[in-house]
């Protein structure tokens, strides 16, 4: 079973890519380009693969790669966490009359938390704050409120997903992670 979407919401979807490499070309060869780029194409994590190329050409980021793999190894469990804690908060969001039900509509949702823990390790990894797509951000409002999800959940859902994130890591380095969660947050909480 499957969530009916209106026309305008299937021209959207493709349009709300939120990750941009284009910012990165002054500070990263095409080669590392590509493989950022060909992992959000494929909408997936860093592979290892991916990850030892990276590490090869520049490896100064030796510590953000690492970084950035555990959370790959770490996504479902942490999503998992986020899920039930904004269940927690929220917990009438997935039954009957609430905004993330039927079932498909909240498992779109844990979709979303999937992918935007994804995006923000691309941000970790290549160590650049400037991971996110002005126009894909801005297609994907447009596409939340086509949808009409529920913005405080999902912002709240994302500070969970940080708070779970952070969890992973030693003090001093979820000082230096926090800025990427912390940068998706304020474009999502600009959302009507």
């Amino acid at each position: 079973m499957s969530i009916n979407l209106s026309d305008r919401a299937k021209e959207l979807i493709p349009k709300s890519r939120i990750v941009s490499f284009a910012s990165w070309q002054a500070n990263y060869s095409q080669a590392e380009i590509e493989i950022f780029q060909k992992a959000d194409d494929e909408k997936r994590y860093l592979s290892d693969r991916d990850l030892e190329l990276i590490q090869n050409i520049k490896p100064d980021l030796a510590g953000n790669l690492a970084q950035a793999k555990l959370l790959r190894e770490n996504a479902k469990e942490i999503v998992d966490r986020a899920r039930n804690k904004l269940l927690e908060a929220y917990p009438n969001l997935t039954k009957p009359g609430g905004d993330l039900y039927p079932p498909m509509r909240a498992e779109a949702c844990w979709r979303d938390f999937w992918q935007f823990l994804r995006c923000i390790t691309y941000g970790i990894a290549g160590a650049n704050l400037n991971y996110l797509a002005a126009e894909g951000l801005e297609n994907m409002e447009l596409l939340y409120q086509e949808l009409k999800v529920p913005l405080l959940a999902m912002v709240t859902g994302l500070e969970n997903l940080k708070y779970f994130s952070l969890q992973e890591f030693p003090t001093t380095e979820r000082v230096a992670i926090a800025p990427y969660f912390d940068k998706l947050i304020a474009e999502m909480k600009q959302f009507k």
